[in-house]
């Protein structure tokens, strides 16, 4: 029997390779002889690096980038090894949050007014001098409202005011723009494949843009949010006379504070949903061929599953392939019809009693690791079942 494990993060508890090992060890408890794969995925947000080193056997890699405000940060992003797609060995995986990220800031200091994208275009150059020709970035998570300009300065670009002097950091400071200039733009872009994570389909500007959908969250007053939105939406146009690009109404163009608009000027990347670019990195399809069985796992099974999570995604293929799928949760909040037009055919909770959020998320491996021994065990009890029937 070949099973595939592939399960998402447990958010603040366990990261996906820690899910997938003790899952694992709960399966070899009951089928010790069984073909078993481990395949830790993501949707393209928190956890995906980690996620995809761990599948791919690569490597974690760090630099030293500016943070949101400028301070010095400590950005991981990671190395794909030889098991995911072809050429693997040379692509990186990015979040830019690692850099860029509301987490990074201080609520009392969080302003995307002069919060910068600078620190996610040193990690991207970090990577090219890495010798990476591929990049996956996840833009979630973002602390930023610049357009991607800060992405964009530090891999060479010139944003100049009419005093053709460098514009500062931060989203305001777009109202000042006059001239692009990328004459410096890091010529490896031009050899280099950016796909980007995106699920959402947000423009740059307007009532549903960057500014008045996220900025709030990211400290930005009603007024803070019109000035925003009036700085990303003078710096389309210089985008589309500078660069000859129109970017400002292409769904996610207004992700991360419009990050999405600015990798697709600078660095002419491609928005693809989270779970799909994670599980084509992996090459998950090929993965899956031949399986009996796909487990998968997440914090919360709920109706949103079927929206760019990996788990939903996972389902897709694993069902596709002709495999059985079940999912472990944390916790459940979804119909059987709904699981069952995902491709789950079941799902378990893996709490085993009463428990806080706390004890559940302290306990995570150790409830994983029972759940699996009784899905386990259900699966081996249908087989007998079915095989002593059949000898009737």
């Amino acid at each position: 029997m070949k099973i595939v494990v592939a399960p998402q993060a447990l958010k603040g508890s366990l990261d996906a390779g820690d899910v997938g090992n003790a899952i694992a060890a709960g399966i070899r408890a009951v089928f010790p002889q069984a073909e078993l794969l481990v395949i830790p995925v993501a949707d393209g947000g928190e956890g995906t690096v980690r996620a995809l080193v761990s599948a791919t056997r690569g490597q974690l890699r760090y630099a030293m980038v500016r943070g949101p405000l400028g301070e010095p940060v400590r950005a991981e992003y990671g190395i794909l090894g030889e098991h995911g797609n072809a050429a693997q060995e040379q692509t990186a995986v990015i979040e830019m949050a690692a850099a860029s990220g509301l987490p990074l800031v201080l609520a009392e200091r969080r302003d995307p007014r002069l919060t910068t994208t600078y620190g996610t275009g040193e990690v991207m150059r970090a990577a090219l001098d890495a010798g990476c020709r591929t990049l996956l970035i996840g833009i979630g998570g973002s602390a930023t409202n610049d357009g991607g300009a800060g992405m964009a300065q530090a891999l060479g670009a010139h944003l100049l005011d009419a005093e053709e002097r460098e514009l500062p950091p931060g989203g305001a400071a777009l109202a000042r723009l006059a001239r692009i200039d990328i004459s410096n733009l890091d010529v490896r872009l031009r050899d280099t494949t950016v796909q980007v994570a995106c699920d959402v389909t947000n423009p740059l500007t307007g009532p549903e843009g960057a500014s008045a959908v996220y900025g709030p969250q990211k400290g930005a007053t009603p007024e803070m949010v019109q000035e925003l939105d009036a700085a990303l939406a003078h710096y389309a146009d210089i985008l589309r006379r500078d660069l000859s690009t129109d970017v400002a109404a292409i769904p996610g163009a207004g992700a991360a504070g419009g990050l999405g608009a600015g990798l697709l000027a600078f660095a002419h990347a491609s928005l693809v949903p989270g779970a799909q670019l994670v599980l084509e990195a992996l090459n998950f399809a090929a993965a899956v061929h031949g399986a009996d069985l796909v487990v998968t796992a997440e914090g919360r099974l709920d109706t949103q599953t079927a929206y760019g999570k990996a788990v939903g995604a996972v389902a897709q293929v694993g069902w596709q392939a002709g495999a059985q799928v079940i999912a472990l949760a944390g916790s459940l909040a979804a119909s059987d019809d709904a699981l069952a037009a995902l491709g789950i055919a079941a799902a378990l909770p893996i709490c085993d009693g009463p428990l806080t959020l706390e004890e559940s998320m302290a306990r995570a491996a150790e409830l994983l690791h029972a759940t699996a021994i009784r899905a386990m065990r259900l699966i081996a009890l249908g087989q007998r079942l079915t095989t002593g029937m059949a000898g009737e």
